[in-house]
């Protein structure tokens, strides 16, 4: 774990151009390795442990861009029964529960951190995202 490289990524990530159709990046910080299916107490663990990463990098990135609420991607997960909700926030509410979220100023672009691990048929994820979607 180096939350300096993971910051200057995302600070990255705000100015590099997007993928050919594609309005979003998304960064896979920190992933698991036999997590996918697999024990379900040791997944637990990893994930507590990236949620602290999470932390860290909100306390970084809130000092640059300002302190902010956890944005709860269960509620946004929720709607997409009902509405149709933009990439890269649908998919996003499906892998995790709560991200840190700025809309960050001079670049028309929002960055999210989240652990992705509500899939437990998938690997454990520490994720950056960076888009010019405003969230739902």
């Amino acid at each position: 774990m180096d939350i300096a490289h993971y910051i200057a990524l995302v600070e990255e990530l705000c100015f590099r151009p997007f993928p050919a159709g594609r309005g979003d990046h998304e960064a896979e910080l920190e992933v698991s390795h036999g997590l996918r299916g697999g024990d379900l107490a040791e997944r637990a663990v990893t994930a507590e442990q990236y949620r602290k990463y999470r932390d860290a990098m909100y306390d970084r990135l809130a000092s640059r861009w300002g302190e902010r609420e956890p944005f709860n991607l269960q509620t946004v997960l929720l709607r997409t029964a009902e509405e149709a909700i933009p990439e890269p926030w649908a998919s996003l509410s499906a892998r995790a529960d709560v991200a840190y979220l700025w809309e960050v100023p001079g670049t028309a672009r929002w960055v999210a951190v989240a652990v992705a691990d509500r899939d437990v048929t998938d690997e454990v994820q520490l994720v950056a995202v960076v888009t010019e979607v405003a969230p739902p």
